[in-house]
């Protein structure tokens, strides 16, 4: 048995894709196997080798222990037996899977394939993309067959960005094999970094479909509670964080908050089910919808603020606005897919200027992504409008004085898209979701 093999260290496994998926479950891994890190991007690797972590999610303890080697040399990876391939899996300009990079994996484990090896794929897929797409690809370049030469599986990752508490040890895996041999090999081997255990789904197809539903489920979710935020505030005087304790009292309900959806999971991954739905002769309608809810809040801000402003009665083109937080989530370095740049796109579109801050996010990232730069520090007695669009750590604690310091006037609009300074809404033109 594979599993067998990795304990003893007599086989390798290796990590297809290092980043803040990957890289993670390796260095669990590398403490109790022989592991090898893969990654096509020279660059990381070499940052990998001196123990950091180019997604700055881990320290640089992290490493420490770990029976890992890092390259970025394909031919590397013909030293390993178990491949675990964690790559992004995007969405294109018009909304469809980008299946590029996950193929492109499948390509490069495959010009390394053995007899007896395994591979398990971890990135997020509609369902039978792993059987359908990938492993066709595997068999071409090895010239073996799936459970005859080399076993596949499946085992969606479950990481959360910037979270410290739900890990890779405290989150139950999902894992599926393409016959039942191969299923508790791959079980097994990942009950060793799990502590929470292991759930055995019935086939891959299935393990898919967890994953994908896991985000939508939340997407749409998300998409009701932000439209209802839209109708509150056309009703006036409704704030929805303050509805959202209300009828959170009640055990059943469930506590979705407003605001903008991004990132590389929950706003791209209903996307892949709706494709495939599509191909089936299905237009999911429930699920297109909550995407479109979600897909719009940026803009939908961005007309806020302008309006917010007007109501001042103040020259829309000479007024600047700040907007606080960049990245797709609170705590996190991932501009990829962020919403922010749609509400500084709708402000832009009416010739407001625009001055971002993020005490996480790279600037010259950020400038090579969306071209726009991000400023070390705000300007004083500057703004006519504050966004605080991502509630990074570095803001929870600000106070009234410390917002008021970058306002040009006592007209500032102050827009609060988390709802967590609610207890400041007598102190400006307050506005929030």
């Amino acid at each position: 048995m594979i599993y067998d093999k990795l304990i003893k260290k007599e086989a390798t496994l290796a990590v297809v894709g290092l980043g803040y998926v990957g890289l993670p479950i390796a260095l669990e891994f590398a403490r109790k196997v022989k592991v090898l890190g893969f990654d096509i991007n020279a660059e990381r690797v070499e940052m990998m080798k001196n123990n950091e972590d180019p997604s700055q999610e881990l320290d640089s303890s992290a490493f420490d222990g770990c029976d890992i080697e890092f390259s970025a040399d394909p031919e590397d990876l013909k030293k390993a037996n178990f491949f675990v391939i964690a790559v992004p899996t995007p969405i294109n300009e018009n909304n469809l899977p980008d299946l590029r990079p996950v193929l492109s994996a499948s390509k490069t484990v495959g010009n390394a394939l053995k007899k007896g090896d395994y591979v398990v794929y971890e990135s997020t897929v509609y369902p039978g993309c792993t059987e359908e797409d990938c492993v066709p690809v595997l068999e071409e370049l090895s010239g073996l067959k799936m459970t005859d030469d080399f076993m596949v599986g499946y085992s969606p990752e479950r990481i959360n960005p910037g979270d410290k508490v739900n890990t890779i040890r405290t989150i139950v895996k999902v894992a599926a094999g393409c016959c039942d041999e191969s299923l508790e090999d791959i079980a097994k081997t990942y009950e060793l970094v799990v502590d929470a255990g292991v759930h055995r789904a019935s086939s891959i197809k299935v393990a898919e479909a967890s994953k994908i539903i896991e985000n939508t489920q939340r997407d749409v979710n998300i998409a009701l509670i932000n439209e209802l935020s839209i109708i509150f505030d056309k009703v006036g005087d409704i704030n929805t964080y303050e509805v959202l304790e209300a009828a959170g009292t009640k055990w059943n309900f469930l506590k979705f908050s407003p605001g903008l959806v991004g990132g590389h999971c929950i706003g791209v991954d209903p996307y892949y089910l709706v494709h495939k739905a599509k191909k089936h002769g299905y237009h999911a309608k429930v699920i297109n919808s909550g995407r479109y809810v979600n897909d719009s809040m940026g803009f939908y801000v961005g007309k806020q603020t302008v309006k917010k402003i007007l109501s001042e009665r103040k020259n829309i083109q000479d007024s600047r606005v700040l907007v606080m937080g960049a990245t797709f989530k609170e705590n996190v370095s991932d501009i990829r897919n962020t919403k922010v740049i749609n509400v500084i796109r709708e402000l832009e579109s009416f010739s407001v200027n625009v001055d971002v801050i993020d005490p996480w996010a790279s600037s010259e990232d950020f400038m090579e992504e969306y071209g726009i730069g991000i400023k070390a520090e705000a300007d004083e007695n500057a703004y006519d409008a504050i966004i605080v669009a991502v509630n990074h750590k570095e803001y929870i604690g600000w106070q009234a004085a410390d917002f008021k310091k970058y306002f040009n006037d006592d007209k500032g609009v102050f827009v609060d898209l988390k709802g967590i300074y609610r207890n400041m809404k007598e102190e400006f033109n307050y506005w929030s979701l």
